[in-house]
């Protein structure tokens, strides 16, 4: 298990949000922190220190009046830091090249691939021409309905009728390189990790995965690497202290490079 930095842009700002509260309707979302600096800031200094495979969130869609701001977020960021991050947010065939091109190592993808709450394989496919396979990575981010979790899309806001579960792990997996997992009835809480969920992707090892959502303390990351079988990649958000929270970003730095200094 290893630390994974994030940079989440919103309305032209780095931003920490209640992942769950955001919509799309006067681009509004309850905010947690946001940053007195650039995302170019954060990106040298997750390069300065060696932190390789994070994601830049872009958390307005293109129709949003601020897009564009954060689009020049993310683009001076991966010119701060290129093929050291991922990028995310309203990717599709149109624009994923531009980004690959700026220095993403990789492009995240949700809402064009889940679409009217199925899975559009046509649209993966293309995608996977376009970009290839290597390049990228699937955020099948989820919330819970019953008993179960459901892929969730469009910034969060909408259920698919795609479970979250190892059958669509395993069919999804021949088209990526990688999963990003965000908890989103935990994001942005840091109010403790989805362990359910934990489990569930520490049993799926056919892709590198990154989980996201609820991490508060160093406690929260040592159950995660338990029930992940370390083998769960953990980003951290809201509770950083890079972000306003109270868990280090020196120790968690380390983590998977020193586990021991980190836990």
């Amino acid at each position: 298990m290893k630390f994974r930095p994030c940079i989440d842009i919103h309305n032209g700002k780095v931003k920490q949000i209640v992942g769950g509260s955001l919509t799309d309707r006067g681009n509004q979302a309850t905010e947690n922190f946001v940053s007195d600096l650039d995302a170019a800031w954060y990106a040298s200094k997750y390069k300065n220190d060696g932190l390789t495979g994070g994601h830049i969130i872009l958390l307005n869609p293109e129709s949003s009046e601020y897009y564009a701001a954060d689009v020049a977020q993310a683009m001076a960021a991966l010119k701060a830091y290129p093929g050291g991050l991922q990028i995310g947010g309203g990717i599709h065939p149109g624009n994923a090249m531009s980004f690959l091109e700026a220095g993403a190592s990789h492009v995240i993808v949700t809402s064009y691939v889940f679409k009217d709450g199925n899975i559009h394989f046509g649209n993966l496919e293309n995608l996977c021409r376009v970009v290839g396979r290597n390049h990228l990575v699937l955020d099948v981010s989820c919330r819970r309905k019953g008993d179960d979790y459901y892929i969730v899309t469009d910034r969060w806001q909408k259920f698919t009728s795609v479970k979250m579960n190892l059958e669509t792990l395993e069919r999804l997996a021949p088209y990526c390189d990688e999963f990003l997992i965000h908890a989103v009835d935990v994001e942005g809480r840091a109010s403790g990790i989805e362990k359910p969920l934990a489990a569930l992707l520490g049993s799926f090892q056919a892709r590198p995965v990154t989980y996201a959502g609820g991490v508060a303390s160093f406690e929260d990351l040592r159950i995660l690497k338990e029930l992940g079988m370390n083998w769960v990649d953990v980003t951290i958000g809201s509770a950083l202290d890079l972000f306003g929270g109270p868990v280090a970003y020196d120790r968690v730095k380390n983590l998977g490079a020193d586990d021991e200094v980190a836990l």
